[in-house]
């Protein structure tokens, strides 16, 4: 199925902007839209040199930029190391499971999660426009590779003091 949809939410997102649908954000929408994974910038910019494209990887960031910005790429936070990048359908959506020792994110779906978001929001009359789920730890792959001395200061060191949300008050 092709990302008709998805082509034309990033065309009108151009158009706003005054900006274009050259050859190369086409290349690279074509290529990022071909497969669903997660991919680093530097990753795509392989793929598309194999298929011998002329793309600057500066080019290639900058429409990564424009992507998420419109709504239809997602960037997640791979530690310090820097982000992976996903396409996004419209209508579809998933939170991420993310691997500190060798960096997989894993997707899901979890309707219990998902309501428990909507009562919390309903709670403090706030109207969420978009979220970003995340959470980090050691997948069953790297389990066995690191000590429970190790995985429980880890959590330690994360733990939220009180295992409890906290409201920060505003200015």
């Amino acid at each position: 199925m092709k990302p008709h949809r998805e082509l034309s939410i990033f065309r009108k997102y151009l158009e706003k902007r005054g900006l274009k649908l050259t050859s190369e954000r086409q290349a690279l929408f074509d290529e990022l839209f071909a497969r669903h994974e997660h991919f680093e910038a530097d990753e795509l910019l392989v793929r598309l040199r194999t298929k011998h494209k002329k793309i600057s990887r500066a080019t290639i960031y900058r429409t990564l930029d424009l992507l998420v910005d419109s709504g239809i790429v997602g960037r997640v936070r791979i530690g310090e190391s820097g982000y992976r990048y996903e396409r996004l359908r419209a209508g579809e959506h998933h939170d991420h499971l993310i691997c500190n020792e060798c960096g997989r994110v894993i997707e899901f779906f979890e309707p219990a999660i998902e309501s428990l978001q909507d009562q919390v929001c309903e709670k403090y009359g706030f109207l969420a426009l978009s979220h970003s789920h995340q959470l980090r730890g050691i997948c069953r792959q790297c389990r066995p590779r690191v000590s429970s001395r190790e995985a429980g200061r880890a959590a330690a060191a994360a733990a939220v003091p009180g295992g409890k949300l906290r409201i920060l008050p505003t200015a």
